[in-house]
């Protein structure tokens, strides 16, 4: 791979990663979705799972390595049974 392809294919990630951000919403008073709205953003062979809630994401890793951290983050951030996340 060129230095050109590189820095192309850099590009392309930053931009996605960018874009799946401008879907992050603010809430009143600063409070959290519980669990938190999370999605597993995908570019080519591989994803990065983004948080909407934190303003968060993985870095693009594997398919499968950013869909299981959007299923534990998701779990992490579930309300408990005395109503709070965890």
């Amino acid at each position: 791979m060129t230095k050109q392809e590189t820095e192309t294919r850099a590009a392309v990630a930053s931009v996605t990663l960018a874009a799946a951000h401008r879907r992050d919403h603010q809430h009143p008073g600063g409070e959290a979705c519980a669990p938190h709205r999370v999605q597993v953003v995908h570019l080519g062979g591989s994803a990065a799972m983004v948080c909407h809630d934190c303003c968060t994401d993985s870095g693009f890793v594997t398919a499968r390595e950013a869909e299981l951290l959007a299923t534990r983050h998701t779990r992490d951030t579930a309300p408990t049974a005395t109503g709070s996340a965890a």
